[in-house]
């Protein structure tokens, strides 16, 4: 969670190969008359595609994995969860990645078009950060307040019904950051703390989870939502109580772990049927102790053995 392990992701994003916007990238390099995968100067293609809230994840992953199989290429794209669940259903990626669980209708329309069942492998948990100016004097935040804040119908829409004045907030305005709708992690906040209610308009809508964290960074009156890897020394995470009144808890490993904060959330890996090849020796890799380190690393809570996928 600190800002220097962004600074290292940062550099394997350099090295891994990102497509995003290109979705048709997903076969094996034998597909284009470049060799087959274990041939003498063949390589294998695996393209990864969905959820913002991972990329980074995914990237450091890409890397790593580099120098584990050097025959595959891993290919890292973001554009939100729902934009890589749709590329995995249409056949154009193997792995999706998604910060949301894949929706009936969506698992149908996979079962439709593939004549394959969907397939969810948890990789890892995050919490959902409630992010503030560095200089907000806030501290802890309720779910109830936060649906105030953001959703349709809801009141509060300055400061000082929050109890305070905020440094450098000249008009004591709440403004509000978000995310688009493709976003996993915009449908998880509907979900857990708007209970399904539609959002307010007039919010700042963000393409990723980064982006959210760097305008709540230069806009005191701001505050935004967004996955705990994205957290820098220049804003503040809220700690969050399930009800006014509640004990509340900050975003971290151990309350993720315990499922005392209130909006942790698993992340998924989906792909179309069981996992196969290529595929499926990555997402092992994913799930070992190398892969798990990673995750940890870049602000995540890896997955107990006990609750590993066995593939």
């Amino acid at each position: 969670m600190k800002n220097h392990k962004l600074q290292l992701i940062g550099s394997a994003c350099v090295a891994a190969l990102i497509c995003a916007g290109q979705l048709g990238c997903s076969k094996s390099d034998a597909d284009s008359g470049k060799g087959s995968p274990g041939s003498s100067g063949g390589k294998t293609t695996l393209q990864i595609q969905g959820s913002d809230t991972m990329v980074n994840l995914a990237q450091a992953w890409a890397e790593a994995y580099r120098g584990v199989k050097p025959d595959v290429s891993i290919e890292v794209g973001g554009g939100g969860s729902g934009v890589g669940i749709a590329a995995l259903i249409n056949g154009t990626i193997e792995i999706a990645t998604s910060s949301r669980d894949m929706k009936k209708e969506e698992r149908a329309k996979a079962q439709q078009q593939s004549g394959k069942e969907a397939k969810e492998i948890t990789v890892g948990f995050d919490c959902l950060a409630i992010y503030v100016h560095k200089d907000n004097p806030m501290n802890e935040i309720s779910i109830e307040q936060l649906a105030s804040i953001y959703a349709e119908g809801g009141n509060l829409a300055n400061w000082s019904g929050l109890g305070g004045n905020v440094p450098g907030c000249q008009s004591g305005e709440i403004i509000r950051v978000s995310r688009q709708s493709s976003s996993g992690t915009y449908e998880f906040f509907r979900e857990h703390v708007l209970n399904k209610k539609d959002f307010k308009l007039g919010s700042r809508d963000m393409n990723g989870s980064k982006e959210v964290v760097d305008l709540v960074m230069h806009t005191p009156c701001a505050i935004g939502y967004s996955g705990m890897g994205y957290a820098t020394p220049e804003v503040k995470m809220l700690k969050v109580s399930a009800k006014a009144g509640a004990p509340s808890y900050p975003p971290n490993i151990e309350n993720a772990q315990k499922k005392t904060y209130p909006i942790s959330r698993p992340l998924f890996l989906y792909t179309l049927g069981e996992p196969q090849g290529a595929a499926k020796e990555f997402i092992q890799w994913a799930l070992s102790d190398a892969g798990q380190k990673i995750v940890q690393e870049t602000g995540y809570v890896p997955v107990p053995k006990q609750q590993q996928a066995k593939l």
